[in-house]
C-alpha cells in the first residue's frame, strides 16, 4: 500500500507528555493499581464508569483476573482454572477474558463471559482453544480462536448474538471495536514474511497499517471516534506506544495516521508523521 507523509504539528498545549523532560507541569495524574498482596498486578481494560479489569499474580505464582470498582478489588476465577485473566469490561459490566484449565499451552486456553456473576464459556466452534478480548455495549464479543498454536491456527473472531464469525487471515487477533461494532481493530502476522501489522476490519473490508518506518505493528484498541492505540518497534528494536489518528486530515484530504511521538524541546510540540489509511 502506498504511503504518502505528511508532517504536521500537534500543539502541546495541556497535554504534557514527557513531562520530566518538559518545563510544562503535568497534566495527567497516574496512580498506581496494586491488588493487595500480589506479586505483579496488569490492568487490561476500563470501562466508561471507570471500572478496571486485568490480571495479578499471588505470592504462589498463581495467576487471576481483578475488578477493581468504586475504589475495591474484587478476584476473578474461572471455576476450575488453573489461571485465569480478565480482559475487557464494557459500560454494563459485563467481563471477558480467558482461562486455562489444565497445564498444556493453546488448546487449554478457553474464553469465559462473567455477566450478573455468573460465568458462560467462549468457544469458537471446531477449534481447540479461544481467547476473549474486548466486549462492546451490546454484548458482542471479540478476540481469537486457535488450535494447537497461537500463529498459523489463529483468527480474529467476533460472537454477536447471531453466533460467530472469524477473520480469515492467520495468526491474526481482533482486539477491540468502535461502540457500534462497524470498525474493528487487531493485528496480523504475514505467514509469508514473519511481520507483524495493525489491521482494520471497516464495514466488513480490511485495511492493515503500519506506524511508518516500524518493523512490527500491532493494533490494541479503538475509541467511538475512530482513534486507534497500539505499539510498535523501530528499526533499532525499540518498542514504542503509539495512538492512530485523524488529525491530519484537515491538512491534506485522506491523510490518517499515528501520532508518532518525537518531542521537539525548543518549540514544546510533537511532529506528527501521518500516513494514508
Amino acid at each position: 500500500m502506498q504511503r504518502h507523509l505528511a508532517v504536521c504539528l500537534f500543539a502541546l498545549g495541556a497535554v504534557a507528555l514527557l513531562a520530566a523532560v518538559s518545563g510544562a507541569g503535568p497534566a495527567f495524574q497516574f496512580t498506581s493499581i496494586d491488588f493487595p498482596g500480589a506479586v505483579l498486578t496488569n490492568a487490561q481494560g476500563i470501562n466508561p464508569g471507570g471500572d478496571i479489569v486485568g490480571i495479578y499474580r499471588d505470592t504462589a505464582g498463581k495467576q487471576h483476573g481483578f475488578l477493581l470498582s468504586a475504589g475495591n478489588f474484587s478476584s476473578i476465577d474461572y471455576p476450575g482454572a488453573i489461571a485465569t485473566d480478565a480482559r475487557g469490561i464494557n459500560p454494563g459490566g459485563d467481563i471477558v477474558g480467558s482461562f486455562t484449565n489444565a497445564p498444556g499451552g493453546p488448546p487449554n486456553i478457553h474464553g469465559y463471559l462473567l455477566s450478573q456473576g455468573s460465568f458462560s464459556e467462549v468457544q469458537f466452534p471446531g477449534y481447540m482453544g479461544t481467547i476473549a478480548q474486548r466486549i462492546g455495549p451490546n454484548g458482542d464479543i471479540y478476540g481469537c480462536n486457535h488450535n494447537m498454536d497461537l500463529m498459523a491456527s489463529m483468527h480474529g473472531i467476533k460472537r454477536t448474538a447471531e453466533g460467530y464469525t472469524a477473520f480469515d487471515v492467520p495468526a491474526s487477533m481482533n482486539n477491540g471495536a468502535t461502540p457500534d461494532g462497524k470498525t474493528i481493530v487487531g493485528l496480523f502476522t504475514d505467514m509469508m514474511t514473519g511481520l507483524t501489522h495493525g489491521h482494520l476490519i471497516v464495514n466488513g473490508n480490511i485495511e492493515p497499517f503500519d506506524v511508518p518506518g516500524s518493523n512490527f505493528t500491532r493494533g490494541w484498541d479503538i475509541n467511538p471516534s475512530g482513534e486507534v492505540v497500539g505499539d510498535f518497534r523501530d528499526a533499532a528494536g525499540k518498542f514504542h506506544a503509539a495512538k492512530r489518528t485523524a488529525f491530519c486530515e484537515a491538512t491534506r484530504s485522506g491523510a490518517k495516521g499515528w501520532l508518532h511521538k518525537i518531542k521537539d524541546q525548543k518549540q514544546g510540540d510533537y511532529p506528527i508523521y501521518c500516513g494514508d489509511r
